[in-house]
Parts: structure tokens; C-alpha cells; sequence
């Protein structure tokens, strides 16, 4: 969407207004084609949190107002401490929305983007905890379809945000059509015909795969040219589908760069699970030089 079609769709909130009685601005946080996002006080929580409001022109759209109802019923399901949290969902009235968790800390995209290529000891951990993340998705029917840099914060421990297109596995395999951000998305989830209804759990490895690619080499795993992103010609837009990923730097062990590989296997059933990407990265993690190392066992000394 353009810029000047986003700020046509815009609910034009500022400090103070309130999204709905007792959830007042404080500021505007950003937002995408479908939502606006800002950061409130609201008054039940007695706490701040974030507001993802659907934009004035989709505020009737019956998919729209679909798909936010479901978004809340599966964030109400879950609790992981590395999974962002939903409080509050309102679907009916002027202003449909969710309140969700707010959180301390950048984006990894926003840290890819200022210093580059992320160091092991800081990867490694964020690795373990966002696999271990699609573990619990998985065990509980989840695909979640959109694991890039712009969906994990960078806290302590990560999370993972943006379960707005996230599905159950049966609906996953339904979906027909481009699901996901360009970059990070697996063949399946592309819409060609080749790759339709394979859409699972394998597609969440993969969007890990291709974002740990990006935060050891700096640059994204499949890049291409920004004119590309229109080609109707899915091969041009997609380079993955016949692409092999770009190199990583000779320093990563090779233990690493054989999981990567793996998880970015253009067929889904050559992947690793996600529970064998936690067993992988572990002992990677725990070989770190650091006081405290992360493992399934819970933090242990060094």
C-alpha cells in the first residue's frame, strides 16, 4: 500500500485520544496494510500495552473483522514465555482491535539494520529460544507463517510476535496463494502449484532458517533486485524456489552451517523438525564463553 494510502486509512490518533474508553494513546508505534499500531495506557490492565487497530477503510470488512476474532482465540490459547501475550480483543465498534502485550527492546530487523551480522553469542540463545517457540506451536496444531527479523523482539528472553496470519495445521494445508514476507518464506508458501498444501510446520523451520541465514551473513539468504518484488514470474520473485542460499562466513562452525542448510531444504519433508533444531543447537549454545548458557534443562553455570 502507499504511503499516501496509508495515511488516507488512518484513524489519526494522537496523544491522549482514546482507541476506546479507558485505552488512551500515548503513541503511534507504527503499523502495515491492515493495522494501526499504537501504544496505550489502559486502565484495566492499569499497565501499557499495544493496541493493533484495523485501518478505518477495513473496519467493516468482514474478513478482516474475521481474522482479528481469530487471532485473538489463538493468542487467548497460548502461554510461552517467548510468545508475545494477548489481553483483550474488541470486534464489534468503531475502532476493531487487539490488545496485546507491549515489550521492551528492538526488533532483531531493526538490529540487523544498524550493526549488521549478529555475533554467535548473541545468536545462538535467540536461535534456541525461537525454535523451542515453534516446538510449543507445533505440539498445539499451530503453524505460525511469518517468523522473520521484523517478529522477534529482542528481549530477554526473545519473543516472537504477529500471529495474524498464523493457522492450524489443516487450514495451513488448505491455504492456496503467496502466505508471508517474501524474503522468508518457504516454496510452499510462494503459491506454486508445484509446492500446494504442504504448508505446516516445516514452513515455520524454514522462516527461522532463512532468519538465522540473514543474522550470520548480513544480508538476506535469497536477495534480489527491488523491481523483482512485482515480477509476475514467481521464479523472479521468489529466487529461493531455484536459488541456493548465499555463502556464510568461513568462521561458522561447521556444525551450524550444516543445520542451516538443512532447514533452508527446498522440500519440507528434508527438514528438521523444530524439537531437532533446539537438540541441535544446544550443545553449540552451551559451548558458548559465557556465565550463563540456556539449555532445555534451564540455565546452568559456566
Amino acid at each position: 500500500m502507499a504511503v499516501a494510502e496509508l495515511e488516507r486509512s488512518s484513524w489519526e490518533l494522537g496523544e491522549g485520544d482514546e482507541v476506546v474508553p479507558g485505552r488512551t494513546v500515548v503513541a503511534a508505534v507504527g503499523g502495515g496494510s491492515r493495522y494501526e499500531v499504537f501504544l496505550v495506557w489502559d486502565e484495566g490492565l492499569y499497565a501499557l500495552a499495544i493496541a493493533k487497530v484495523i485501518r478505518p477503510d477495513q473496519a467493516e470488512d468482514e474478513r478482516a473483522l474475521r481474522e482479528l476474532g481469530e487471532e485473538a482465540e489463538l493468542l487467548a490459547g497460548l502461554a510461552h514465555p517467548v510468545i508475545v501475550r494477548g489481553f483483550d480483543a474488541v470486534v464489534d465498534g468503531p475502532r476493531p482491535h487487539l490488545l496485546i502485550e507491549h515489550l521492551e527492546g528492538p526488533s532483531l530487523r531493526r538490529l540487523l539494520r544498524m550493526g549488521g551480522a549478529l555475533d554467535r553469542q548473541q545468536l545462538l540463545p535467540l536461535a534456541m529460544h525461537v525454535a523451542a517457540a515453534l516446538v510449543f506451536l507445533e505440539r498445539r496444531g499451530i503453524v505460525h507463517l511469518d517468523v522473520k527479523p521484523d517478529n522477534i523482539i529482542m528481549g530477554v528472553p526473545p519473543r516472537l510476535i504477529d500471529l495474524s496470519i498464523a493457522r492450524t495445521f489443516a487450514r495451513a494445508a488448505r491455504t492456496r496463494g503467496v502466505i508471508g514476507t517474501d524474503a522468508y518464506l518457504a516454496p510452499e508458501q510462494t503459491g506454486v502449484d508445484e509446492w500446494a498444501g504442504r504448508m505446516g510446520p516445516a514452513s515455520d523451520v524454514w522462516g527461522l532458517g532463512a532468519t538465522l541465514h540473514h543474522c550470520l551473513s548480513g544480508t538476506r539468504p535469497f536477495p534480489r533486485e527491488k523491481a523483482d518484488r512485482d515480477s509476475e514470474d514467481p521464479v523472479v520473485r521468489f529466487p529461493q524456489l531455484v536459488r541456493e542460499p548465499g555463502p556464510l562466513p568461513a568462521s561458522i562452525p561447521a556444525g551450524l552451517a550444516d543445520l542451516l542448510s538443512e532447514m533452508l531444504q527446498k522440500d519440507p519433508a528434508l527438514r528438521p523438525a523444530a524439537a531437532e533444531v533446539v537438540e541441535r543447537l544446544e550443545p553449540l549454545v552451551m559451548e558458548l564463553p559465557r556465565k550463563l548458557s540456556f539449555s532445555r534443562r534451564g540455565m546452568t553455570g559456566r
